[in-house]
């Protein structure tokens, strides 16, 4: 039994708790925040290394072996992603110690954060589906109260329709784990992996695997619903947007990696097949809606859908390249598009508006905030030798190499219309000069500036701008553990005697 499973899911119950017990302290919400992120990163690391060096990790709790009890497991898959979950979480903690108002800290900015990753972590690490349903929902009522929180107007309108079709999708979750247990008598994921092929009617198989599957796109905002996130993710402070868009919709991709390599693989000509149409679809609708828009966020959002679609697309594919592609496409965009709703939140700080009309002229008063921007927005777009060209080259070979000539002309495609959108919010607020009509509050923005909150803002945004071409260039280690973690996807036996304790 491994006791450092649980830790990424009790640091961030216990830092939230903390947080509730000071309530009325300000400050010492913010050294929990820090510090509880902090030791959850920490954590996470060592999770992985434990996971990398000693196989698959396993906690019982309650004494009840699997299949009848509550199971935390991490294989390299999930290790690696509450990894990205305490890097983001201790980012973002930083970030908001100057840019998250004292409003919002008193209705409760840092308890629903933690319980936020928490929940997130719990969807990461849980062995049964439907522990995976109450993570869920854990992190949903996190995240509909960071959504609203301030209560502005535009802020309500998106929390309804992020809570309405996110609803739906969690019934649509519940209705399967029902499904489920009805046709195997368990809901512990590798006992699912044994029982699912044992199942007389294949077809009610595939059936239930359809209600994941539009379930868990909803949630990682995949073609054709993926409305909720463009209506809803520029409403609330920028903080709460990029931890938003680091996680929520990875949660979805995550459970669409574990449903349909663990469990529904009994019809990959089926379900593989609509997993690609929908991925491929995704791309290009979020890269198209991103080129629509002149308001930062709104063509950041886009293109988290859009990234989206890369990810669904390793998943399609079904080889060990594709998978490995499609997880280093995670961590990638994780990093690179939380960096950029944060330069975008320091933009709002020297400028006043996110509306790329109104602003301009940073690259002469701020050059490095242009070096750093670029370094993340070229990431996204897949430019050598960053990260997203790594994932990018990964998925697009695993298409070449299994003749999926459209999905491959399509990921092409979508890079260099990426590239167009971050080239032009280079060239609007960097480049062109600042509009005459709007200089005058750019300058009182400028001059209101604490130099010292600025530069609290700035340390995360330095570090995760560097981070991309630390894994272009140093990206061995990263390819091997994406490998494994492949391999581990595509045969289940390892995870199932890890957690069984019995060969399949």
């Amino acid at each position: 039994m491994s006791t450092a499973v649980a830790l990424p899911v009790l640091i961030p119950l216990i830092a939230g708790s903390l947080s509730l017990v000071f309530y009325k302290s300000h400050a010492v919400q913010r050294w929990v925040g820090v510090i509880g992120t902090g030791a959850l990163f920490l954590a996470t690391v060592a999770l992985l290394a434990k996971t990398w060096t000693d196989g698959i990790q396993v906690m019982e709790f309650g004494s009840w072996p699997a299949p009848f009890g509550i199971v935390l497991v991490a294989d390299l898959l999930s290790a690696t992603m509450t990894l990205m979950a305490g890097m983001m979480g201790f980012a973002l903690a930083v970030y908001s110690l100057p840019s998250m108002s004292r409003d919002h800290e008193a209705f409760g900015y840092y308890p629903l954060m933690h319980l936020l990753l928490a929940g997130v972590c719990g969807a990461f690490l849980t062995g049964d589906i439907f522990n995976l349903y109450v993570w869920i929902e854990v992190l949903l009522v996190a995240s509909f109260a960071l959504l609203i929180l301030g209560g502005e107007r535009g802020q309500m309108e998106g929390a309804v329709k992020y809570v309405t079709l996110n609803l739906f999708s969690s019934m649509m979750l519940l209705v399967g784990v029902g499904l489920t247990y009805g046709l195997t008598g368990t809901l512990n994921m590798a006992d699912l992996a044994v029982k699912l092929p044992q199942v007389e009617e294949q077809g009610l198989v595939t059936v239930v695997g359809m209600l994941f599957l539009v379930s868990f796109a909803i949630k990682a905002a995949a073609f054709p619903l993926f409305f909720w996130l463009p209506a809803s993710y520029h409403t609330p402070p920028i903080a709460v947007t990029a931890l938003f868009a680091a996680l929520l919709t990875k949660v979805g991709v995550y459970a669409l990696f574990r449903f349909f390599s663990l469990m529904f693989d009994n019809d990959v000509g089926y379900t593989h097949e609509l997993l690609l149409w929908i991925g491929g679809f995704t791309m290009v609708t979020g890269v198209l809606g991103a080129a629509a828009y002149y308001e930062i966020r709104r063509i950041l959002a886009f293109h988290i859908i859009s990234q989206i679609g890369y990810m669904i697309v390793g998943l399609a594919l079904f080889t060990p390249l594709a998978l490995a592609g499609g997880i280093i496409y995670i961590v990638h965009n994780i990093i690179a598009k939380t960096n950029l709703f944060l330069i975008g939140g320091v933009i709002y700080m020297l400028r006043g508006s996110y509306d790329l009309k109104q602003i301009g002229g940073l690259w002469k008063t701020r050059p490095m905030l242009g070096v750093l921007f670029l370094l993340s927005a070229l990431a996204l777009a897949g430019i050598p030798p960053l990260s997203g060209f790594l994932g990018k080259y990964v998925i697009i070979r695993a298409g070449i190499e299994v003749e999926s000539w459209g999905i491959v002309a399509a990921a092409l495609a979508v890079g260099l219309m990426t590239l167009y959108s971050m080239v032009k919010i280079w060239a609007e607020a960097f480049w062109k000069a600042q509009p005459e009509e709007h200089a005058e509050r750019a300058a009182a923005f400028e001059r209101a500036i604490d130099k010292k909150n600025l530069t609290l803002m700035m340390l995360p945004v330095i570090v995760l701008a560097l981070l991309p071409a630390a894994i272009g260039i140093g990206a061995q280690p990263v390819i091997e553990i994406a490998r494994v973690a492949a391999d581990q996807l595509l045969d289940s036996t390892a995870y199932v005697e890890a957690v069984l304790g019995v060969t399949p």
